[in-house]
């Protein structure tokens, strides 16, 4: 996360977007999706010797701008609509597409990411891309307008399903009867996984989020879980548990580790102090400022630490009337 240290904390001061900044679900999109998922299954195609007269029918009656050139069922070439702009400029319609096609092909793989077709799209210029399967057969082709409806609709079904969760995790609280309610999240976190850094923050924020936590709120859980899930991945020797409560009135978030621990807890406490290795340090993290912006988040801020026995860390953000989760009481709902 970029700019942390000028994040303001809790006490009526905002955490922006531009300060934590995440991934927007277009982009995580663009990585879920599948190739196959967004193409145009239905291709038009031509053969070599096909003259150039009859491609011109083909792209004006179907509306396209290019089409896959294939012999024997292998996809030998591209024809597109520019070929077809210099071979009437030469008054050559009756030649045939192998006079004009181009064999330098760039394609894509249909199990590939979307991500990997913009990227193809942005470094090659192409204005379509055939889509090819394990054996390198034409199954399809991307464009960048199949990309768009692709991305629209998904969101448009992720909308829906996360409409349906966010109401049923934003009942929880208020449907169950009992003296006092927690919900217990608890996520294992392994050494050195700079990979799947973050993750576990992640899903605590969109847990929040369903469960009715307003967007600051869950910003400022994420961030102060970010902060301690990475200390974790880089500090410990073992990895470590996560492991948050959300109540009505509170999220109480703790993290433990049997890893090699704190000598000076104070000086950990530092702006700038940290033990990461350069190594560490050259992939941009262990800069020293996780558990100030931990305590920039939070209500209530433990490290509790001791040379060979481990850490825990103890954060607690206490809920402003407005912002606590339903619950049900025997005289009725309280927020």
């Amino acid at each position: 996360m970029s700019n942390l240290h000028e994040l303001q904390g809790r006490r009526g001061r905002i955490i922006t977007d531009k300060d934590a900044r995440e991934i927007s679900r277009v982009e995580e999109l663009s990585y879920d999706l599948k190739i196959s998922e967004v193409m145009t299954r239905n291709v038009k195609t031509v053969s070599p010797d096909m003259p150039m007269n009859a491609v011109l029918e083909i792209l004006r009656v179907n509306r396209i701008s290019g089409v896959p050139v294939l012999e024997h069922g292998d996809l030998v070439g591209i024809l597109s609509i520019e070929d077809l702009v210099r071979c009437m400029e030469k008054n050559e319609l009756h030649f045939p597409v192998s006079a004009y096609m181009s064999r330098n092909i760039v394609s894509v793989n249909a199990y590939d990411s979307v991500v990997k077709a913009i990227e193809t799209f942005s470094t090659q210029r192409k204005g379509r891309l055939p889509v090819v399967d394990e054996a390198g057969k034409l199954v399809g082709i991307i464009t960048k307008g199949d990309i768009t409806r692709g991305v629209l609709n998904a969101l448009q079904r992720d909308y829906h399903e996360e409409e349906l969760r966010r109401y049923r995790a934003s009942h929880l609280f208020e449907d169950i009867t009992s003296d006092r309610t927690s919900l217990i999240l608890r996520y294992n976190i392994k050494p050195r996984d700079y990979l799947n850094g973050g993750q576990a923050s992640s899903h605590i924020k969109r847990a929040l989020l369903r469960l009715g936590a307003n967007p600051q709120l869950a910003r400022q859980c994420g961030i102060a879980i970010y902060e301690a899930e990475m200390n974790l991945i880089i500090h410990t020797t073992h990895g470590g548990i996560i492991r948050v409560q959300i109540e009505p009135h509170r999220i109480l978030m703790q993290t433990t580790d049997d890893g090699p621990g704190i000598e000076d807890v104070q000086k950990a406490l530092t702006p700038g102090w940290s033990t990461a290795s350069q190594e560490v340090r050259d992939m941009g993290f262990g800069a020293g400022m996780g558990l100030v912006n931990i305590q920039r988040c939070v209500d209530r801020m433990e490290l509790e630490s001791a040379p060979g026995k481990g850490t825990r860390l103890t954060m607690e953000i206490i809920l402003r009337p407005e912002e606590r989760f339903k619950e049900t009481e025997e005289n009725g709902t309280v927020a």
